[in-house]
């Protein structure tokens, strides 16, 4: 059984820094704040984290081939990200 589970800032440092591999862990290393929310004994995977910047790689527009399909990943005159297929 996994649990995907999304932590703060605080606690996703001091779970990477627990961490000696980037595999799933045990809920051992994870913050106490954290484990009233996981079961003793499942295994926990942190979500990868990729800065938009070095995403766009300074451009405005990226296409994105998922599944067979294209989606643009587009940055507005208001910094915020859209998505389209």
């Amino acid at each position: 059984m996994q649990i995907r589970i999304i932590l703060n800032k605080r606690e996703k440092k001091a779970a990477m820094h627990n961490l000696k591999s980037p595999a799933p862990t045990s809920a051992a290393a994870l913050p106490a704040a954290t484990l009233n929310a996981v079961p003793p004994g499942a295994a926990v995977q942190l979500v990868r984290r990729i800065s938009s910047a070095s995403l766009m790689q300074e451009r405005r527009e990226v296409e994105i081939e998922h599944a067979g399909r294209i989606y643009r990943l587009r940055v507005t005159q208001l910094n915020k990200l859209i998505l389209t297929a």
